[in-house]
């Protein structure tokens, strides 16, 4: 293939991005496959992230197969397995990252212009058919939702590989409680790649060029270059417009996408492509959903294949069956990492049976039947909380969906944080996790909610998936008892007979009792159970506002429970 090494990219500005450029040797105008972000394009994947790869070859040996993987890099494609198919990758470093200098201000207007602007060079270069695809993982996902909203004329197709939407309530507050991922990804992911950084960076394994631009600029030069990103994530605790200019437009996205999903991804990315099937105005919009770790599939045959076969019809105008391809690919997930594909046709599934399980505070169970007489219980407010078993289970069950919780809680203090987790335990009462997007033993499904944060929406809510306005606090009077719409993620899992499900109603973040999962490389924090998606900054939960003690009640006029959605076998 021919490659381009840092082509200039002008910005309305005048300041000039790096692109990289791998197109095939004949002539002619290709398609286009386009990335923009901030982990330094020649940087190796292998050296960036040498954990997640060495464990991705391992496990996955097709990842690594037919090719040099000399091109790797973090999120973005293989141009080694794409160019043979007539595609030009296209990857540009995003504005004070890599090879690009700037302020960096992610996901921000500036970062969403200059998107704009790089997808109309792509489409006007003389190899260039004029057709633009975007194709990433995570943040090369989520910011395709963001400039997606602008509507470039010459974005043609878009493939959002577990990539978030909602800057509030996906990226940076679940439930409006303050996750800290991004500070520390900020620290360990950009900084360390920020244009300027010279011999603190890397060099590239494809050119031994520096992989963070010519220039070696000071610690003090390169802080006066980028926003102090966990400080203005946390001075925005609502859902204002600083949070509104970074999320999409969902009536303004138009154009086809493949949004696809990881049921392991709680805490950041799956939320967004969930909402984005339901609510995107695309009437050309497919989704996937799978497991494993965040990147893996991707990569894999299986992953790539797919997302062959979209750009293929989208981009080539290839008729290969794409257009009946069923709107939904599920990987439906049973313990042991066990996936089963199935293809449906809407989301949630049609024929869901939607299953309350009522909380029992006198018998710590979940019943089908809500208990009759009036109880409460209480726990330390930052503390395990309670656990509600249901009995072990008759028969085989499937829940694939999303998931709603209702609560009747009250406070010792003017507020209160819940943190709902769904989770499996076998005959032995040993939990069953699973290999998440990040952590090895990530429960089944989680959702959260910040009392003061309890408004809702009445537009957007719907009776499986509560929408909370965060847009004030509306404080507790302590021992108050008020009413709690809680979002849990969507999941899918089949219980198998003989197996309980249970509910956590905690104080914080889920801890797996089974002991760590270790540490990556790129991350950190020990993998206890979250990933990196934690909820611990003693700014955002100080002890003397929710450090008292939570109190659950149930009565007649409050029924507390679970909405599960129960899919029935085929007749």
């Amino acid at each position: 293939m021919r490659v381009d090494w840092n082509l200039p990219v002008v910005m309305d500005d005048g300041l000039v991005l790096r692109a990289d450029v791998f197109r095939p040797v004949s002539e002619g105008r290709h398609p286009v496959l386009l990335t923009y972000g901030p982990y330094a394009k020649g940087l190796a994947f292998q050296d960036g992230y040498p954990s997640a790869w060495s464990i991705m070859a391992a496990k996955h040996p097709d990842v690594p197969a037919g090719s040099s993987n000399l091109y790797q890099a973090w999120e973005v494609v293989d141009p080694e397995k794409w160019v043979p198919h007539g595609y030009a990758c296209v990857r540009v470093d995003s504005r004070g990252c890599g090879c690009s200098p700037g302020y960096i201000d992610h996901f921000g207007p500036r970062e969403q212009t200059d998107y704009v602007a790089c997808i109309a060079w792509a489409a006007a270069q003389g190899w260039s058919n004029g057709k633009v695809g975007l194709n990433g993982v995570s943040y090369f996902g989520s910011n395709q939702w963001h400039v997606a909203k602008h509507k470039p004329p010459n974005l043609a197709a878009m493939c959002i590989w577990e990539g978030s939407a909602d800057w509030y309530r996906d990226m940076t507050h679940h439930g409006g409680i303050l996750s800290t991922f991004w500070a520390n990804w900020y620290d360990m992911q950009v900084k360390t790649v920020q244009y300027g950084a010279g011999e603190r960076g890397r060099r590239s394994r494809a050119h031994g060029e520096l992989v963070c631009g010519p220039e070696t600029l000071s610690d003090e030069e390169l802080a006066a270059n980028r926003c102090d990103f966990g400080a203005e994530i946390r001075a925005h605790p609502l859902d204002d417009r600083y949070h509104q200019d970074r999320s999409p437009v969902w009536s303004e996205i138009e154009v086809p996408f493949l949004s696809a999903a990881n049921w392991g991804g709680q805490g950041l990315h799956p939320r967004g492509n969930f909402e984005a099937f339901m609510r995107a105005a695309s009437p050309n919009k497919w989704l996937e959903v799978h497991g494993l770790e965040h990147w893996t599939h991707f990569y894999t045959d299986y992953g790539r294949e797919l997302q062959l076969r979209f750009f293929d019809h989208f981009l080539k105008g290839e008729d290969n069956g794409w257009d009946r391809q069923p709107r939904i690919l599920l990987q439906v997930r049973h313990p042991g990492e066990r996936f089963i594909e199935r293809a449906e046709n809407e989301w949630p599934l049609a024929r869901t049976e939607w299953t309350k399980l009522h909380l029992d505070l006198a018998t710590d169970s979940l019943a089908a039947a809500p208990p009759p007489a009036v109880a409460l219980r209480s726990f330390e407010a930052m503390g395990d909380g309670l656990t509600f078993l249901t009995p072990a289970l008759e028969r085989e069950t499937e829940i694939t969906g999303p998931i709603a919780a209702k609560l009747f809680v009250s406070s010792s203090t003017e507020d209160a944080e819940l943190f709902l987790v769904l989770r499996v335990f076998a005959p032995d009462m040993k939990e069953v996790t699973f290999q998440g997007a990040i952590d090895p033993h990530t429960p089944v499904a989680q959702g959260w909610l910040r009392a003061s944060h309890r408004k809702l929406d009445p537009e957007l809510t719907l009776p499986f998936r509560p929408y909370h306005t965060h847009d004030e606090r509306q404080l507790l009077t302590p021992g108050e008892i008020v009413e709690l719409d809680i979002e849990v993620w969507p999941t899918c899992i089949v219980v198998p007979a003989g197996h309980r499900l249970g509910l956590s109603v905690r104080g914080r973040d889920y801890v797996y009792p089974g002991g760590s999962g270790g540490k990556l490389s790129n991350f950190k924090n020990e993998l206890t159970g979250c990933g990196p998606f934690l909820h611990d900054d003693p700014a955002d939960r100080p002890p003397e506002i929710f450090g008292g003690t939570t109190t659950l009640h149930f009565g007649p006029d409050r029924q507390a429970f679970i909405l599960l959605p129960v899919i029935p076998k085929p007749s």
